[in-house]
C-alpha cells in the first residue's frame, strides 16, 4: 500500500491493473457503486462475463494499437518489450497525445476508473497521458490465486475455443502481468486488493482502498454491492499449494509477496526484483537456444535419410574406405 496528497483540485484516474480473470471486472464495478465514474462506451456482458466487463471499447482499442505497433500483443509473455526501451514514454510521444486526448475528452469527474488488462503491459504511457490531460494518477492492483485463473480460463475456453490455454501459458501470463503490475506503480500511491478478500468483506476492501489512496469512496447503495458481488462470481477456489510449471519457485514467491500486500502485512519488492531478473534471463536465453534449434531442425528437415546416407558412402569412397573411413 502507498499512499500519496494529490494537487488540490486535480481529478484522480484511477488505473485497474493485474492480469485477467484476477476480479478486474468486479472491482471496477464495485468502485463505480461507491462514487467512482466509468467511462462511455464499455465493453458490455457476454456469456462468459454475464455481469460485464466494465472497459472502454476505446481503451481496448488504443492497448491494442499500441501493442501491435510495437511488435507484441496483450498475449506475449515476453517481458523483452519492456526492458529494451520501446515503451519509454520519450519515445512514445505520438501514443501518449493520443492516450492525452481520450483521456481529456471523458466526462468531468473527481475520480474516474480506467479498467482493461492490457493496460498493465503499457502503463507508463497511460500515466504520462493522464498527467498531460490534468489527472493524478493511482492504482489498484487485483491479486487472484493462479490456479483459480486457470480454473477461470479453462471454464472461458467452453465459450471461446480461440482462448483456450494450458496451464504453462496461463501462468507465464499471469506471472508477466503481475510483475508488471507491481513494478511499474512503484512511484504511484496504490493499493493491492485479493478477489477472495473482495468476495468476502467488500467494505472492509473499498475501506483500504479509500485510505491508500486517499480518495473519497461513498457507497450509497450497499444493497447494490451486495447485489452484484454474489458467491456466483467465484466459480474456482484454490487455497493450497499454487503450481509450479516451469521448475521453479517464481509462481509462489510472487502470489505469496502479492497476498501478503493485499494483507497490508509487510513486504519487499526485493523477492519480485528477483523473480523479475530470473524470468527475463530464462527468457532469453532460452529464446536464443530454441530460435538455433528450429535453424538446425529447419536444415535437418532438407537433409532425407537417404541422402544423408548416399552423402556418408560417397565420403566414404573418396577416403578409399581407409584409416578412419575404413
Amino acid at each position: 500500500m502507498k499512499s500519496r496528497s494529490y494537487a488540490q483540485g486535480r481529478p484522480v484516474a484511477l488505473f485497474v491493473l493485474g492480469n485477467g480473470r484476477s476480479g478486474t471486472s468486479a472491482l471496477a464495478q464495485v468502485l463505480a457503486l461507491s462514487g467512482a465514474a466509468l467511462p462511455p462506451g464499455l465493453l458490455g456482458a457476454t456469456s462468459e462475463n454475464p455481469r460485464g466487463f466494465f472497459e472502454p471499447r476505446a481503451v481496448i482499442h488504443l492497448n491494442q494499437a499500441i501493442l501491435h505497433d510495437h511488435g507484441t500483443s496483450g498475449y506475449d509473455t515476453s517481458l523483452v518489450p519492456h526492458d529494451d526501451g520501446r515503451f519509454g514514454v520519450e519515445r512514445n510521444a505520438a501514443w501518449v497525445a493520443k492516450v492525452r486526448d481520450y483521456l481529456g475528452g471523458l466526462p468531468s469527474a473527481p475520480l474516474v476508473v480506467i479498467k482493461e488488462p492490457k493496460t498493465t503491459t503499457v502503463s507508463g504511457i497511460w500515466f504520462e497521458a493522464a498527467r498531460q490531460a490534468g489527472f493524478d494518477v493511482a492504482a489498484v492492483i487485483a491479486v487472484r490465486h493462479p490456479d483459480e485463473i486457470i480454473g477461470s480460463l479453462a471454464k472461458r475456453a467452453n465459450h471461446q475455443n480461440y482462448v483456450d490455454s494450458s496451464p504453462e501459458l496461463t501462468c507465464a501470463w499471469w506471472l508477466k502481468y503481475s510483475l508488471l503490475a507491481e513494478r511499474d506503480t512503484r512511484d504511484v500511491p496504490r493499493v493491492f486488493v485479493e478477489y477472495a478478500n473482495l468476495l468476502e468483506d467488500w467494505r472492509l476492501e473499498v475501506k483500504r482502498i479509500a485510505t491508500a489512496l486517499n480518495v473519497d469512496l461513498d457507497v450509497r447503495d450497499e444493497a447494490a454491492v451486495d447485489a452484484f458481488l454474489t458467491p456466483e462470481l467465484r466459480h474456482h477456489r484454490t487455497r493450497g499449494e499454487v503450481t509450479e510449471p516451469f521448475g521453479t519457485d517464481w509462481i509462489r514467491t510472487v502470489y505469496e509477496t502479492l497476498s501478503t500486500a493485499a494483507r497490508d502485512e509487510p513486504w519487499s519488492p526485493s523477492e519480485l526484483d528477483c523473480v523479475y531478473a530470473a524470468y527475463g534471463a530464462s527468457e532469453r536465453g532460452f529464446a536464443k537456444a530454441f530460435d538455433d534449434c528450429r535453424r538446425y531442425s529447419n536444415v535437418d528437415r532438407l537433409l532425407p535419410p537417404f541422402l544423408v546416407k548416399l552423402g556418408l558412402e560417397t565420403l566414404a569412397v573418396v577416403h578409399r574406405r581407409k584409416g578412419t573411413w575404413a
